[in-house]
C-alpha cells in the first residue's frame, strides 16, 4: 500500500514539473514551446537576417551574461565587506591576500562592470546603426536608454566601495561636478552623499544603491526589455541587406 501511495505522490511530483507527455503530436510539440519559458522568449516568427552573427553580435546576450555573472561574483563579495569607513578597506586587503582565490573573485567582479558598460555602450550604438529604435521599438529604445544610465550608475556606485584614496577622490571630483547641474545639482550631491563631504554617509547610500536599488532596476528592465522584443516580433532586420 505504501509503494502505491509512494507512485502516486512520484507521479504527481512528475507531472508538476512536465506537464505533457512527450512530444511526437503536434499538440504536445506545440506545449513544449508554450509552456516553456525560455521557448517562450522567443517570438513566433523571425528575420533570418536578424540571425546573422555580424548583423547583432550577441551584443544583448552578452550584456545578459555579464549581469549575472556580476550579480554572482558580487553577492560572493559581500560575505567579506562590511560598508562601513574602518572596515571597507581592510576587508579589500584581506580578501586579496588571505581568501582563497579572493583576488581572482574581485578582479572577475571589477572588469566584468568595465566589459559590461562596453558592450552596453556597443549594443546601444548596433541599434542606432541598424535602424532597431523605429517603430514600432520606440519604447524599448527608452528602456534600454535607462538602462545604459542604470548601468553607468552601477559603475559609479561601485566606485566608492573599495574606500581607497582613488576612489575617495573620484566620488569627491564626481559628485561636486554633479552640483553644478542646474537646479537639481546641489540638492543631487547631498542626497548621493548624504552630508557635504563623502562620508560614512555615502558609503552606506552607495552600497545599498550598488547592491539592491539598481540591480533590482536592472533586472526588472532586462526582462521588460526581452519581453518588448519578443511582442515587437524579434529583431528588427528591416535595413539589413542581402
Amino acid at each position: 500500500m505504501a509503494s502505491f501511495a509512494d507512485s502516486i505522490t512520484r507521479s504527481r511530483v512528475w507531472r508538476s514539473f512536465f506537464r505533457h507527455g512527450m512530444p511526437d503530436n503536434p499538440l504536445d510539440r506545440s506545449l513544449v514551446m508554450t509552456t516553456n519559458v525560455f521557448f517562450h522568449l522567443h517570438p513566433v516568427k523571425i528575420n533570418l537576417k536578424s540571425l546573422r552573427a555580424t548583423y547583432t553580435f550577441g551584443l544583448g546576450v552578452l550584456t545578459t551574461i555579464l549581469f549575472v555573472s556580476l550579480a554572482i561574483t558580487g553577492v560572493l563579495l559581500m560575505f567579506y565587506y562590511v560598508p562601513t569607513v574602518e572596515r571597507a578597506y581592510g576587508n579589500i586587503i584581506t580578501l586579496q591576500t588571505q581568501v582563497p582565490f579572493g583576488q581572482l573573485l574581485r578582479n572577475l567582479h571589477r572588469w566584468g562592470a568595465h566589459l559590461m558598460v562596453l558592450v552596453v555602450v556597443l549594443h546601444m550604438m548596433r541599434v542606432f546603426f541598424t535602424g532597431a529604435y523605429k517603430p514600432p521599438r520606440e519604447f524599448n529604445w527608452i528602456v534600454g536608454v535607462v538602462l545604459l544610465i542604470l548601468t553607468l550608475g552601477a559603475s559609479f556606485t561601485g566606485y566608492l566601495l573599495p574606500w581607497d584614496q582613488l576612489s575617495f577622490w573620484a566620488i569627491t571630483v564626481g559628485t561636486s561636478i554633479a552640483s553644478y547641474a542646474p537646479v537639481i545639482g546641489t540638492p543631487a550631491r547631498t542626497i548621493m552623499l548624504g552630508g557635504p563631504e563623502v562620508g560614512q554617509e555615502a558609503l552606506t547610500r552607495f552600497y545599498a544603491l550598488h547592491v539592491m536599488v539598481i540591480p533590482g532596476a536592472i533586472a526588472l528592465l532586462i526582462a521588460l526589455h526581452l519581453w518588448r522584443v519578443r511582442k515587437d516580433g524579434g529583431l528588427a532586420a528591416n535595413d539589413v541587406q542581402d
